[in-house]
């Protein structure tokens, strides 16, 4: 299956990947809630984005780890919790050796230091088609270099679930796998909101953790990997 991770992250020496498309249309709005969603830095700089699932734990994507294929050590990251302004909130940073990859899907647990904020519910159902959700990132605002226009507050998407087997979604998710397709209802995840989260819609509070983001064309379609999928693996990891 041929899958659009890596075209989501920014890399932290000033380029996007060279994959990524040379124009995208991004949208969305400012969000007003988020106490879960958490920015990822590399070297200080803006990656990607994550949601808090325990008070010790941060899932985002695996491929944010990696930079031209080398892994990033522990001691380059970091991650901003409880503000939807990463100029505000606090630092925490990974605790050595406390990050486990999912082998079916594009998603990392890290461990950290007890954080101060809302955790996310994590959805026990699949998603289903036609089903309208939001994603949240404090990734690109622009066209062109996405490095350059990194959202110091936290933003939303709107899209709606397509069906796996939909045409449109070829090349993005497959039947029978890990990811789920998403067409733009209003806005589209761009570079910096790799490993963001992928939430239901509902009342404060009550909205469920659905998917990790961990790609987009920049236009009109997004991947997720699948919460619910990875469920018995994610509750493994974090009760360690």
């Amino acid at each position: 299956m041929r899958v659009l991770v890596l075209i989501a992250l920014v890399l932290v020496t000033g380029s996007v990947m060279a994959s990524a498309p040379a124009s995208a249309v991004i949208g969305g709005s400012k969000s007003t809630y988020g106490p879960w969603a958490v920015r990822m830095l590399v070297d200080g700089k803006p990656a990607c984005t994550g949601t808090a699932v325990t008070h010790q734990w941060i899932i985002t994507a695996s491929h944010c780890f990696f930079l031209q294929g080398e892994p990033v050590a522990d001691k380059r990251i970091a991650f901003r919790v409880g503000s939807l302004d990463i100029r505000k909130g606090t630092t925490v940073r990974p605790l050595r050796g406390r990050r486990v990859g999912s082998a079916r899907a594009d998603m990392m647990l890290v461990k950290v230091p007890p954080m101060k904020v809302r955790t996310a519910r994590l959805a026990t159902s699949r998603v289903h088609p036609g089903q309208v959700v939001r994603q949240y990132g404090w990734g690109a605002t622009c066209t062109g270099d996405e490095n350059a226009c990194q959202s110091p507050v936290l933003k939303q998407s709107t899209l709606r679930v397509v069906r796996p087997d939909d045409p449109r979604c070829t090349g993005y998710t497959a039947p029978g796998g890990s990811d789920f397709c998403m067409l733009k209802v209003s806005g589209i995840p761009a570079g910096g909101d790799s490993g963001g989260p992928v939430m239901s819609i509902g009342p404060r509070g009550a909205e469920t953790l659905l998917g990790v983001f961990d790609g987009s064309d920049r236009e009109k379609f997004a991947q997720a990997g699948e919460v619910a999928q990875q469920l018995a693996w994610i509750r493994s990891v974090t009760r360690r």
